[in-house]
């Protein structure tokens, strides 16, 4: 490819003064397509990967993208990514880029429990910029874009994207009534179940810095550091739970297991015994997502419209019959083995 092929915005984006020596393309989606970018100043070479967002639907990627991957640089740099500058193509704006420093990366899965310690660090020490839910750009979920509007309620901010990504699903994919009618139903009894006891009674969830498409496709291992890297972000501040939507199933490399050991590292928000049960819910979400952005995925929606009459037969009720959970230190005796002073979490009904 022809370095006169690279736009006068990108071409000024780069390091004052440096001579571009090659660029070649590097990966491609439905909706942009990269560059790498090998440079020389002051005698020494440097390589840049440059993302172009060439539909004009999707023309704020760019911005979203940057803003995203300098807001995950603020609490793990080593770990990210780490953007350069963002900007519209000149003389056509329409489309735009993202421009980054260009990384070795290998696609591979990274260590559990190196990964933990990463998601770990954002998780616990990133603070929303207002104390809510939301992020200050509309960030991109692959297509799909996030209502990113400031709230202090996550049953809200949940709730409303949600709802958009069902008509993102059926926009691509066709109406599907019975896919809207259960949804309705789901979203008048099974959300406000699993999300609003997270904030009510007394409990409260801090607004997380989630990478928001943590998926396996994502994360790559960085060949000099050795480190995992993340990219491809679709930022927000949220319940860091959500941030656990990519994986669990089958198809994902990171699976149950890591679901598992971030319950037992991290912890889970209360009520506690409704841990599994959210991942489901914003498991699901992911699978009405992914559905209408790949249609060799589609069949995600019988498994989303599965998965949301098991959790309304599972809580017909809605919030109406949630439960507080009570405390009890007492003796537990199992087959003849009795441990003491061990508390457990008991249901209200039967105590």
């Amino acid at each position: 490819m022809s370095i006169v092929t690279l736009n006068r915005a990108i071409l000024a984006a780069l390091p004052e003064k440096c001579e571009v020596i090659s660029v070649t393309e590097h990966g491609k989606t439905n909706w942009s397509t990269g560059l790498r970018i090998d440079i020389e100043i002051e005698g020494k070479e440097q390589e840049y990967f440059v993302k172009i967002v060439e539909r004009k639907e999707f023309v704020g990627m760019s911005e979203a993208e940057y803003e995203g991957q300098k807001a995950l640089a603020t609490y793990i740099p080593d770990n990210v990514v780490a953007p350069v500058a963002w900007g519209f193509l000149e003389n056509d704006t329409s489309k735009s880029f993202f421009l980054t420093r260009f990384r070795h990366l290998r696609a591979r899965s990274p260590p559990t429990l190196q990964f933990l310690a990463i998601v770990k660090k954002l998780h616990l020490s990133s603070v929303s910029p207002t104390g809510k839910f939301g992020f200050h750009v509309t960030t991109f979920y692959g297509p799909p874009p996030m209502i990113n509007d400031w709230t202090d309620n996550w049953e809200e901010y949940f709730t409303r994207q949600f709802r958009a990504n069902l008509v993102y699903a059926q926009q691509e994919r066709g109406e599907d009534p019975e896919l809207q009618d259960l949804a309705e139903k789901f979203i008048q009894k099974v959300i406000p179940r699993l999300l609003r006891p997270l904030q009510t009674g007394g409990r409260t969830i801090k607004p997380t810095l989630c990478h928001g498409d943590l998926w396996d496709g994502n994360i790559q291992i960085d060949v000099e550091t050795k480190q995992p890297i993340m990219f491809d972000s679709c930022c927000f501040y949220g319940h860091n739970e959500m941030d656990l939507q990519c994986m669990g199933d089958p198809r994902y490399a990171l699976g149950m297991d890591f679901i598992d050991l971030y319950k037992n590292e991290i912890g889970a928000s209360e009520p506690r015994q409704d841990f599994y049960d959210r991942h489901a819910l914003y498991a699901i979400r992911n699978n009405i997502c992914t559905a209408g952005m790949w249609p060799q995925w589609a069949p995600l929606l019988t498994t989303a419209k599965d998965e949301m009459q098991r959790l309304l037969s599972k809580y017909p009720e809605g919030f109406d019959g949630f439960k507080e959970e009570s405390m009890c230190s007492c003796q537990v005796i199992d087959e003849g083995l009795s441990v003491k002073g061990i508390q457990l979490e008991l249901a209200e009904v039967g105590v």
